[in-house]
Protein backbone atom coordinates (compact mmCIF):
# COMPACT_ATOMS: atom_id res chain seq x y z
CA UNK A 1 0.00 0.00 0.00
CA UNK A 2 0.99 3.37 -0.28
CA UNK A 3 2.14 5.98 2.05
CA UNK A 4 0.30 8.64 0.48
CA UNK A 5 -3.25 9.68 -0.86
CA UNK A 6 -3.63 8.09 -4.26
CA UNK A 7 -6.69 10.04 -5.63
CA UNK A 8 -8.47 9.41 -8.90
CA UNK A 9 -9.34 12.17 -11.46
CA UNK A 10 -12.84 13.33 -11.86
CA UNK A 11 -14.71 12.15 -14.85
CA UNK A 12 -14.28 14.73 -18.03
CA UNK A 13 -18.26 15.30 -18.00
CA UNK A 14 -17.71 16.34 -14.32
CA UNK A 15 -15.33 18.52 -15.60
CA UNK A 16 -17.00 20.24 -17.89
CA UNK A 17 -21.23 20.07 -16.21
CA UNK A 18 -20.50 19.67 -12.84
CA UNK A 19 -22.37 17.64 -10.73
CA UNK A 20 -22.54 16.51 -6.55
CA UNK A 21 -20.30 13.86 -5.18
CA UNK A 22 -22.15 11.37 -3.22
CA UNK A 23 -19.66 7.94 -2.40
CA UNK A 24 -15.68 8.42 -2.25
CA UNK A 25 -14.00 4.89 -0.96
CA UNK A 26 -11.00 4.59 -0.42
CA UNK A 27 -8.61 1.27 0.97
CA UNK A 28 -6.98 1.75 3.55
CA UNK A 29 -4.99 -0.79 5.64
CA UNK A 30 -6.62 -3.27 3.51
CA UNK A 31 -10.27 -2.45 5.45
CA UNK A 32 -12.28 0.18 2.85
CA UNK A 33 -13.21 3.67 4.30
CA UNK A 34 -16.19 5.19 3.14
CA UNK A 35 -18.13 9.08 3.21
CA UNK A 36 -20.99 8.97 1.16
CA UNK A 37 -23.86 11.61 1.03
CA UNK A 38 -27.82 10.19 1.17
CA UNK A 39 -28.09 12.19 -2.13
CA UNK A 40 -31.30 10.66 -3.10
CA UNK A 41 -35.37 10.39 -2.28
CA UNK A 42 -35.49 6.72 -3.08
CA UNK A 43 -33.02 4.12 -1.19
CA UNK A 44 -34.05 2.39 -4.36
CA UNK A 45 -31.67 4.56 -6.56
CA UNK A 46 -28.94 3.44 -4.53
CA UNK A 47 -29.45 -0.28 -5.33
CA UNK A 48 -29.40 0.93 -9.19
CA UNK A 49 -25.98 2.64 -8.17
CA UNK A 50 -24.11 0.09 -6.37
CA UNK A 51 -24.74 -2.39 -9.80
CA UNK A 52 -23.45 0.27 -12.20
CA UNK A 53 -20.68 0.30 -10.23
CA UNK A 54 -20.45 -3.73 -10.35
CA UNK A 55 -20.38 -3.52 -13.79
CA UNK A 56 -17.88 -0.68 -14.59
CA UNK A 57 -15.68 -2.66 -11.90
CA UNK A 58 -16.48 -6.08 -14.06
CA UNK A 59 -15.36 -4.42 -17.38
CA UNK A 60 -12.03 -2.90 -15.66
CA UNK A 61 -11.39 -6.86 -14.41
CA UNK A 62 -12.06 -7.59 -18.09
CA UNK A 63 -9.55 -5.35 -19.74
CA UNK A 64 -6.98 -5.76 -17.15
CA UNK A 65 -7.06 -9.62 -16.26
CA UNK A 66 -7.85 -12.68 -18.15
CA UNK A 67 -11.25 -12.82 -16.63
CA UNK A 68 -14.39 -12.10 -18.64
CA UNK A 69 -16.72 -9.58 -17.80
CA UNK A 70 -19.16 -11.93 -16.97
CA UNK A 71 -16.97 -13.95 -14.89
CA UNK A 72 -16.03 -10.96 -13.06
CA UNK A 73 -19.29 -9.72 -12.74
CA UNK A 74 -20.62 -13.19 -10.82
CA UNK A 75 -17.76 -12.94 -8.63
CA UNK A 76 -18.65 -9.01 -7.54
CA UNK A 77 -22.28 -10.85 -6.95
CA UNK A 78 -20.98 -13.65 -5.21
CA UNK A 79 -19.08 -11.37 -2.79
CA UNK A 80 -21.90 -8.89 -2.32
CA UNK A 81 -24.15 -11.62 -1.76
CA UNK A 82 -22.14 -13.03 0.86
CA UNK A 83 -21.53 -9.36 2.84
CA UNK A 84 -25.28 -9.17 2.96
CA UNK A 85 -25.45 -12.24 5.11
CA UNK A 86 -23.35 -10.42 7.48
CA UNK A 87 -25.61 -7.35 9.06
CA UNK A 88 -22.47 -6.58 11.17
CA UNK A 89 -20.11 -6.29 8.13
CA UNK A 90 -19.33 -2.44 8.21
CA UNK A 91 -15.25 -1.92 8.38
Amino acid sequence: MSETFQELSIPPDVAENGGIEVLRAIVVDGAVSVALRRSFDDPATWGRLLIDLARQAARAYALETEMSEDEAFARIRAGFEAESLDRDGLN
